[in-house]
């Protein structure tokens, strides 16, 4: 499992060597917005630009108190807008130093066009997105809509299944996105994982230092080396910066992998790309996010060979992965917490893509569940499998009480 951990060690007599340590784990129940600031708070941000939205507004307050007592060196700017946080903290990765912000469902939506501007400029900005769905009808429960309206931004996107691997992926994201200079998402499921409180390993300052190397560039705004950033592009000029994006993403996918294997050296946690459970089977679920948990308690409790296939990474999106894991599976169902309106669940299209001129190719069915925070209980998800067997058509909305027009 993705967020498994060794055994601690134990340690005989007094420990003098800090490498000795590596293994010792520092467990502490906290809330999940908190831990995430602890996390941030480790990866020492320079600039931290605050504007309070519902659900995220715990990891900004927290940080405004680490700031306030001492225990993070850091420009906490509270800002008008969404749109003006990451404004200033793009400005101020392009001015050389690390920076933070976060955000949630209308708020990342106030800051898309900045987030074209970001990637396009190169800046590795990290923010957490506390995943929220989007008005109208107002709404402040959770779904993927938010940061999936935003996969065409140039950003990295991971998805957390619980509140540790929100706190591992913020060190990650920083890593990668300053090694491949494009901008990384966190995103974490709105209350059900920012409001939560779990048992989290948190690291030492010193095991986190050995991690992430202090944020240096040649790319900055310097009066002692002046530099032009997001400049005028003719047609002729245009083309090519866009490509370069898209060989940075590339180049994100391989770094991803990388750490996956360095990042379980130092922390004993494995990450990837994509979570395999119990895939020795015809059936496979594929799904993101928090509702991955749900999706195991229904499997562990369901008679029928079922897996589950979880997306981690989805920009960039892992399709020969995806595939490779998928290879044997017969019927492929996937669940989403996000709709392309007017075609079909985003999800879905892309696992669907990921099979385009494959020969021998499972049956993939698409089912809606989740929006504006329903449940999706482990009932849902049997439904969901027995409806797919029966193969009626291509997908359906699961837990519809009514239809208005």
């Amino acid at each position: 499992m993705v967020v498994s951990v060794k055994g601690k060690t134990k340690n005989k007599g007094r420990v003098k060597d800090k490498a000795k340590t590596k293994n010792k784990e520092k467990m502490v129940v906290i809330e999940g917005s908190h831990a995430v600031a602890e996390a941030v708070r480790l990866c020492k941000p320079k600039v931290v630009a605050a504007f309070p939205i519902t659900p995220q507004t715990h990891i900004v307050e927290r940080l405004a108190w680490l700031v306030a007592n001492g225990m993070l060196d850091a420009e906490y700017v509270n800002v008008e807008s969404e749109h003006s946080a990451l404004s200033l903290v793009a400005g101020a990765v392009a001015c050389g130093v690390r920076a933070y912000t976060a955000t949630s469902s209308q708020g990342l939506a106030l800051m898309h066009e900045v987030l074209f501007a970001t990637s396009g400029m190169r800046l590795p900005v990290v923010m957490h997105v506390a995943n929220r769905a989007l008005s109208a009808p107002l709404n402040i429960w959770n779904d993927l809509s938010d940061t999936m309206a935003q996969r065409d931004a140039s950003w990295i996107q991971l998805y957390a299944e619980n509140v540790q691997e929100s706190v591992d992926f913020t060190f990650i994201a920083y890593k990668v996105a300053e090694e491949v200079m494009l901008p990384a998402m966190v995103c974490m499921d709105g209350y059900t994982l920012t409001h939560v409180y779990e048992p989290v390993s948190i690291p030492e300052q010193w095991q986190v230092d050995d991690y992430l190397p202090e944020y240096q560039t040649n790319y900055k705004l310097d009066v002692e080396n002046p530099m032009l950033i997001g400049a005028y592009a003719l047609p002729d000029d245009y083309m090519e910066f866009k490509y370069d994006q898209q060989l940075a993403m590339d180049v994100a996918m391989t770094k991803l992998e990388e750490e996956s294997k360095e990042f379980e050296k130092k922390f004993n946690r494995r990450f990837d790309l994509i979570e395999e459970y119990k895939l020795e089977s015809d059936v496979a679920i594929v799904s993101m996010g928090s509702v991955c948990g749900t999706i195991k308690d229904a499997i562990d409790n369901f008679s029928a060979d079922v897996g589950l296939l979880r997306l981690i990474a989805y920009r960039p999106f892992p399709k020969d992965k995806i595939r490779d894991a998928l290879r044997d599976v017969e019927t492929v169902i996937v669940i989403d917490r996000a709709f392309s309106y007017g075609f079909e669940g985003i999800l879905f299209s892309e696992i669907k893509s990921a099979f385009y001129n494959v020969e021998e190719k499972p049956r993939i069915f698409g089912y809606v569940a989740g929006l504006g925070g329903r449940d999706i209980r482990i009932e849902d998800i049997h439904r969901i499998i027995e409806d797919a067997k029966q193969a009626e058509k291509e997908g359906d909305w699961i837990g519809l009480r009514g239809v208005y027009t």
